[in-house]
């Protein structure tokens, strides 16, 4: 089994700063893109930022200049680094992976998402 722990939200004022941390264990032999997402109360799950095994990134428009999503390779970790916070971020924000089991009975890229940490910003 694989599973990804995700850390570091919280309650926040506008214009201030969190950084989220996501750590993957288990079976994996490589991951390819970890990716973060957000829900909002009655919204659907969009995607925050994304980061590929080859060191591409993509940004949701809402984020670019504000979020930075970094990635450890050694230790299996993403980070999403959110600056200038608004209201409008509130939301659980849920970390995604695609990876190759290291099992030799599962085949194929899989994904895993983990728990969802929730953001919460003040205005």
């Amino acid at each position: 089994q694989v599973q990804l722990v995700e850390s570091g939200g919280g309650l926040v004022q506008t214009g201030g700063s969190l950084r989220l941390s996501c750590a993957a264990s288990g079976s994996i032999l490589r991951i390819n893109t970890m990716a973060w997402y957000r829900q909002a109360p009655g919204k659907q799950r969009e995607l925050v930022a994304s980061f590929t095994s080859g060191g591409s990134t993509k940004y949701a428009d809402s984020v670019k200049g504000r979020f930075t999503i970094s990635r450890d390779n050694a230790e299996n970790t993403v980070f999403l680094q959110m600056n200038s916070l608004k209201p409008e971020d509130t939301a659980v924000y849920y970390c995604h992976a695609e990876y190759v089991s290291a099992s030799a009975s599962v085949v194929g890229l899989l994904g895993v998402w983990g728990q969802g940490t929730l953001v919460t910003v003040s205005s």
